[in-house]
């Protein structure tokens, strides 16, 4: 794989977007909607797709009927919108990862951990519509574990969940990350939200909400550590 270019060339006028898709493609990546591909985008190019992205919003509100020319309102939201997705809601798809301190179980902590309630932000893949909710986060260390810092559960879940997905694969990709940073014995992700696709459009439930859940390790070979975990957050939902 080319190392990225650092400049854009002036005589290139292909759409940034085309560039970093042909790129994806040439190293065999995947780029569905909930995958991170900031490895495969410089920081000039970000500015270069919020311009892309704002141009395209543009003939949106045009194709609604929307006057921007003379709206107040209206005049600056596709740049609003463009800098909104890139930046923050879609923010897991186009930046790297945070950095988080590991530090080593000198004390051999074998007991579990919990962290939760943390609050979460992401987007529906089939709508775009919020997903808002919590998330409670269970890890059974082990003498060789890495630990890391409160904080940093809250930075990598929000990392994970500024995509549009669906919950189901978001809690996975979450425990995935997990698994692979701390190497427990056991880790349990569940995950309670509300979807606007169904308050806001739909059916219009607004009492519909779903809990998904993730169990590896030792989670799914012990019932007691299991129940102890669900039990417990049952007392600390919001």
């Amino acid at each position: 794989m080319k190392p990225l270019p650092t400049e854009r060339d002036p005589a290139d006028n292909t759409p940034v977007s085309e560039r970093i898709r042909a790129r994806l493609r040439q190293a065999g990546r995947r780029f569905h909607a909930n995958d991170n591909i900031h490895d495969l985008i410089n920081d000039t190019e970000v500015d270069q797709l919020i311009d892309e992205v704002e141009q395209r919003v543009q003939a949106v509100l045009e194709s609604l009927v929307i006057d921007t020319a003379s709206d107040h309102n209206t005049r600056e939201t596709a740049r609003r919108i463009a800098k909104m997705y890139v930046t923050e809601v879609f923010r897991g798809r186009f930046f790297r990862p945070p950095t988080v301190t590991q530090f080593p179980n000198a004390e051999q902590l074998n007991e579990l951990l919990i962290v939760g309630p943390v609050k979460v932000r992401s987007a529906c893949s089939h709508h775009f519509c919020p997903i808002i909710g919590h998330v409670w986060i269970g890890v059974m260390p082990n003498e060789r574990s890495n630990l890391i810092g409160l904080s940093k559960y809250v930075r990598l879940t929000d990392w994970i969940m500024a995509r549009p997905q669906i919950q189901e694969e978001a809690i996975t990709q979450l425990a995935d990350l997990l698994v692979a940073r701390m190497k427990p014995d056991g880790l349990a992700v569940v995950m309670e939200a509300d979807h606007f696709c169904m308050h806001w459009r739909g059916v219009k439930d607004e009492n519909a909400r779903m809990t998904t859940s993730v169990m590896r390790g030792a989670f799914l070979k012990d019932h007691s550590l299991r129940r102890e975990f669900l039990s417990l957050i049952r007392l600390r939902s919001p």
